[in-house]
């Protein structure tokens, strides 16, 4: 019998929700982070980076392929006994954790510099996290069909943000290579820490009612999100000149600015409005691997007391503490040092230690 019988998703929510989870907050500062790298051949580091992402999330598939059943919580007990299995599953928490924070206290700064700048910092948390518990609480089924819901709302912004295209130049993307390869492969860094997210396949993989079709899902939701990378950092790299994007904090949302109808008035709050429900896609799968983690670490099978108490320590702390711009950059850093040795190299790490402990085992699975 199925572990997650009466909780699976299908298919194309699976690629909804990892795409989701992989959209949301980088996207409004990439491009002016590879023009600082690389120029206006950015663009370049974004293709590597989407497959290297992708040959990472097959290798997380083909780990996950030899316990359809488990997730990285059971695989790290199975594999590393009780102490170091426990320290595995604690750093996994940890980095859905800081995520979490991250994106929530991201999503809340941005809320407030363009949208409510009088609100207080609490009450904006509360409104993030009243519609987020009532999703996280009813588990992966709700959030993959939250994620392709989203999806579907959302299907007009790439439009829209090809708008401006028509205002700029094709020449500021000229010379190809203007300063060789070196650039862009120092970029690459920047555009693979981007396409977080697909590591969460360690926890909805378990979930995934036609696992078949993983690896054709990742390489669908990796492709999703790369295409939207490169056409925003196109856009602004032929709209904005190669010396002003540099200077821009978030060149996405100055982008939107620039955006304007005769019969509406500033445009990019209310596209912002709506893109607050792709940053959410992008928080609560993190918040509810957290308090998932923390429930299976506890023995309990429902996660609700864990996510209860969540939500009243991110709305007390938001009481407390409202995080400078500098903060949020601060944490966004530890998550990308951090998601860089959970999303790519532990997951190769993992595969090469399951493979040859079940080729000691005469190939038997457990």
């Amino acid at each position: 019998m199925k572990r997650y019988q009466f909780n699976e998703i299908t298919t194309m929510q699976y690629i909804f929700l990892i795409s989701g989870t992989q959209v949301g907050i980088g996207i409004l500062s990439l491009p002016a982070q590879l023009a600082d790298i690389a120029n206006t051949d950015g663009w370049i580091a974004i293709v590597i980076g989407w497959v290297i992402s992708i040959i990472a999330s097959t290798i997380i598939i083909k780990t996950m392929e030899k316990h359809p059943q488990d997730t990285i919580f059971d695989l790290s007990r199975r594999y590393f006994g009780r102490i170091l299995g426990t320290i595995i599953h604690l750093a996994f928490v940890g980095y859905a954790l800081l995520a979490s924070v991250t994106v929530v206290f991201t999503s809340i700064h941005i809320t407030q510099v363009w949208i409510l700048p009088n609100t207080s910092n609490y009450l904006v948390m509360v409104l993030f996290m009243l519609p987020g518990f009532l999703i996280t609480r009813n588990g992966v089924r709700v959030l993959g069909r939250y994620a392709e819901v989203v999806f579907y709302l959302t299907l007009w912004m790439p439009i829209l943000i090809a708008i401006p295209l028509q205002k700029g130049t094709v020449l500021h993307m000229l010379p190809v290579l203007k300063d060789g390869w070196t650039p862009i492969f120092q970029a690459v860094k920047t555009t693979v820490l981007s396409f977080l997210g697909f590591e969460l396949a360690f926890v909805f993989y378990p979930f995934l009612k036609e696992k078949q079709h993983a690896v054709k899902a990742m390489v669908i939701a990796n492709s999703i999100s790369g295409f939207t990378f490169l056409l925003i950092t196109v856009t602004c790299f032929i709209f904005f000149s190669p010396d002003e994007i540099s200077s821009l904090i978030w060149p996405t949302l100055s982008l939107l600015k620039t955006i304007e109808f005769s019969f509406i008035e500033r445009f990019e709050v209310i596209f912002l409005s709506f893109y607050l429900f792709v940053m959410s896609t992008t928080g609560i799968p993190y918040i509810f691997t957290t308090v998932f983690g923390i429930s299976q670490l506890l023995g309990k099978k429902d996660h609700t007391i864990v996510l209860f108490i969540a939500v009243c320590i991110f709305i007390c702390t938001s009481f407390l503490y409202n995080p400078s711009f500098v903060d949020i950059q601060t944490m966004g850093s530890w998550w990308e040092r951090y998601g860089l040795w959970g999303a790519y190299i532990f997951p190769i790490i993992l595969f090469i230690y399951v493979s040859v402990a079940q080729w000691f085992q005469g190939g038997k699975k457990k």
